[in-house]
């Protein structure tokens, strides 16, 4: 049985940015580390797309919560708590993306290696699009991130680690020019930045705009 009281915990966020929905688990460790204040034994980490680079960091936690865009087939903008062997079960069975198909590999070989944290928790939310570079969460998506949150703290809770109000100071996040806020507002307009491609080469995209 895996320890009440995990000494050292890894909050994560995987994904890419700039693919919409796909960043939704980068956008969950952004706006927690606003919102909640963290004991020094919890690590939030951006984890982003780095695949293998992440195993060092699992490797030296005893529990790990994972935010990512997940599809479970279920309605967009739906949230869903995976916990333990379901965890790289699921992600091993139905990925979305590249980057899960590296963090199963991460998973694999933390479990392979004697290193993957005793507890696991997956908290993913089924993305609305993910066919849009350079776009941000849709509003179904972004509205789960304080529901997520929600989950996460009592997630913690329930191993013992203490969630204040507050901030929690972290290194391990992304610059500051590609967070949410700056990302979003600082978009171009779809023409400008050509978004939805040429008509000339996409016929059916044209017709079915029309």
């Amino acid at each position: 049985m895996p320890a009440e009281r995990p000494e050292r915990v890894l909050v994560l966020g995987i994904g890419n940015v700039l693919w919409a929905d796909e960043g939704f688990g980068v956008r969950c460790v952004e706006e927690m580390a606003e919102r909640c204040a963290l004991p020094d034994r919890v690590r939030l980490l951006d984890g982003g797309t780095q695949g293998l680079y992440l195993l060092p960091f699992l490797e030296e936690a005893d529990a790990l919560l994972v935010f990512d865009a997940i599809d479970f087939g279920l309605p967009p903008g739906t949230l869903r708590v995976l916990r333990d062997a379901d965890v790289p079960a699921f992600m091993g069975a139905k990925k979305m993306s590249l980057h899960q198909t590296g963090f199963q590999d991460v998973l694999a070989t933390a479990q392979f290696t004697g290193g993957c944290p005793a507890r696991l928790t997956l908290i993913g939310c089924q993305p609305v699009e993910l066919e849009d570079y350079g776009g941000g969460l849709r509003p179904a998506v972004a509205a789960q991130i304080g529901p997520a949150i929600a989950e996460a703290v009592a997630e913690l809770t329930r191993w013992g680690v203490p969630v204040g109000d507050g901030r929690t100071e972290t290194g391990d996040l992304a610059d500051a020019s590609i967070r949410r806020g700056a990302y979003e507002t600082g978009r171009p307009s779809a023409e400008a930045a050509c978004r939805t491609g040429d008509d000339r080469f996409f016929p059916a995209t044209a017709k079915e705009t029309a």
